[in-house]
């Protein structure tokens, strides 16, 4: 009797396709589909058990459903001169009425109620144009992010510097605020003193009025020009702040 063929369809068909680099596990994967009216029960075997990890290996598959097998490639130092000779097989039959025991139901199938198919394992590098592609999509992934993390930077501390700018400017206000205050006693203080000398003069007797005069006109001046050189000092420095604060 012919051996039955196979009821699953597997995707990929004849090759399981590992791409490089090997430093790490690679992991490759199968489709199973059961097209069929009945329940199949399936296994997965491999000629180099120690080099693969397959997830599920075993199980069933209803009618009309599929399931995917993860084969994971364990790390090994790859050369390229080495053709691989792993194979695996998929190995199906039809799940009985009743099934109470999967392990019993394998080993009392018959030859001609099993079903197979065979893959081979295909190793492979990537190539030039391939890395040099993988680097442009992470570079074109992380420029986005990059941008905008540089974007919210500056909007992210927006609120502490606005908070730092609302203090700076109430002690640059109070400060102007004391330094006017100042500036105005000053120059209080100066027509003070250019009435004095003007009631002083008038005061004084015309033949006393030469030598007394230019003593008098002489402490005049020197009174008046220390409040106009603190007039001046407190303009610069209301200038100053003004100034800063603008900036």
């Amino acid at each position: 009797m012919s051996k039955l063929e196979q009821v699953l369809v597997l995707d990929p068909p004849t090759d399981l396709k590992f791409r490089g680099p090997f430093t790490d596990v690679v992991t490759a994967t199968l489709k199973l589909t059961n097209p069929s009216d009945r329940k199949v029960c399936f296994k997965v075997k491999t000629t180099a058990p120690r080099r693969y990890c397959v997830r599920p290996n075993s199980g069933s598959i209803d009618p009309g459903s599929s399931l995917t097998i993860s084969v994971m490639l364990q790390p090994f130092d790859y050369d390229p001169n080495e053709k691989s000779k792993h194979k695996f097989m998929v190995q199906t039959i039809f799940a009985p009425s009743a099934v109470t025991d999967t392990e019993t139901m394998w080993k009392d199938a018959k030859p001609d109620e099993l079903m197979d198919s065979k893959l081979r394992c295909v190793f492979e590098l990537p190539s030039e144009n391939d890395k040099l592609n993988d680097s442009d999509v992470t570079t074109g992934r992380a420029g986005p992010l990059l941008n905008s993390s540089k974007l919210d930077g500056p909007a992210a501390a927006k609120p502490a510097s606005s908070a730092l700018d609302d203090t700076e400017m109430k002690k640059v206000m109070e400060e102007c605020k004391r330094l006017q205050v100042e500036v105005g006693k000053l120059q209080d203080e100066n027509r003070q003193l250019k009435d004095d000398g003007l009631r002083l003069r008038k005061a004084q007797r015309p033949e006393h009025t030469a030598p007394n005069s230019s003593s008098l006109i002489g402490r005049e001046v020197s009174a008046s020009s220390l409040p106009s050189l603190l007039v001046v000092i407190a303009a610069i420095f209301i200038g100053f702040f003004l100034g800063k604060f603008v900036l």
